[in-house]
């Protein structure tokens, strides 16, 4: 789980095309962010841009661009407003949460995210780090986040249980690692839950893979486009729920 895999970007939007009867549309909008003025509701902006960080597994080791979590997602949405533009994938593969706090947490001053995933904890686990260090750290992510974006404009995402795939074993004993992700994911869930934070609990799908080999990338350990396809379902259900789709 060496770090040589490096975050990707990618800024600005799309143009949009006014076709007939766009103008009854942009009324309707205008008269919908007036109503939202007067109730005192926060309007949610027709596209939010979206930062994921995380590690391997938001970066995608081994998988291609398009099959990583945070870009199915993306597609998964679709157009139809509100929705979400990718502008940042910063996960880099072998990062712990003291990582994270280092080196991506700083890049979100200039990306301006309207949303974020974060994913970490797994090479804390392989790392041996105290999981009151990763739970400080945790607080310090989760906090750092809520300085740029309300509360259900976050998601944060369960660690998979990468011990059930064939290269598992060469990263620590399976039954002590399996422990540590289950202990790590406890420490998440709560600190989350804690700030009002959404968690999507994706280990389930992840133990699939100890039966189905095709959940499973080429390197043996990491999840294949496939399993990332179960988990951008999942997260999508609570995306929607939060921007209100």
């Amino acid at each position: 789980m060496e770090a040589d895999f490096h975050p990707a970007r990618a800024d600005g939007f799309a143009g949009s095309v006014l076709r007939r009867g766009s103008v009854g549309a942009l009324l309707a909008v205008g008269l919908f962010v007036a109503g939202c003025a007067v109730s005192g509701e926060r309007p949610t902006p027709s596209v939010l841009r979206y930062v994921a960080l995380g590690d391997s597994y938001t970066i995608g080791t081994s998988v291609e661009p398009a099959e990583r979590f945070p870009e199915q997602l993306v597609a998964a949405l679709g157009p139809d407003v509100p929705t979400l533009q990718l502008v940042a994938n910063l996960g880099v593969n072998g990062y712990t949460s003291a990582d994270l706090v280092r080196e991506e947490l700083p890049a979100l001053e200039d990306l301006d995210p309207g949303f974020a995933t974060v994913l970490i904890g797994v090479n804390d686990v392989v790392q041996g780090v105290p999981i009151e260090t990763y739970e400080a750290n945790v607080a310090t992510i989760l906090d750092a986040l809520l300085a740029h974006l309300p509360a259900d404009r976050i998601i944060t995402i369960a660690v998979p249980d990468y011990t059930v795939t064939p290269a598992g074993a060469d990263y620590g004993d399976p039954t002590r690692q399996h422990d540590g992700i289950v202990a790590n994911n406890a420490v998440m869930e709560r600190l989350a839950g804690e700030r009002g934070i959404a968690y999507v609990d994706i280990f389930d799908l992840s133990l699939r893979a100890a039966d189905d080999r095709s959940l499973v990338a080429s390197d043996g350990l990491h999840p294949s486009g496939a399993q990332y396809r179960f988990w951008s379902e999942r997260i999508q259900v609570e995306v929607e729920r939060l921007i209100g789709r």
